[in-house]
């Protein structure tokens, strides 16, 4: 059933690529999590002010969303270490 996967080219390049890329840049994604984390803080603070549930919204999503790839990065870049 997921034989195309296993089998698939570009699928396996772009791993290769990609974990070649991490490998030179291990702690990237910790520091774009800690940047979208800031977002996030900005966000919060413009939500104390207005009345916006979109604006909550984007500021609790940024928010988990910068703490799991910050974490993820952290995570990751022990193994993809030379």
């Amino acid at each position: 059933m997921l034989k195309w996967i296993r089998e698939s080219q570009l699928l396996s390049r772009f791993i290769a690529n990609l974990s070649e890329f991490m490998s030179r840049r291990r702690g990237l994604p910790a520091v774009i999590g800690i940047g979208i984390v800031i977002i996030s803080f900005v966000l919060q603070l413009f939500d104390v002010y207005s009345e916006s549930q979109t604006l909550h919204l984007l500021a609790v999503v940024t928010l988990n969303i910068g703490v799991l790839t910050a974490l993820i990065g952290l995570l990751l870049s022990d193994p993809l270490g030379k």
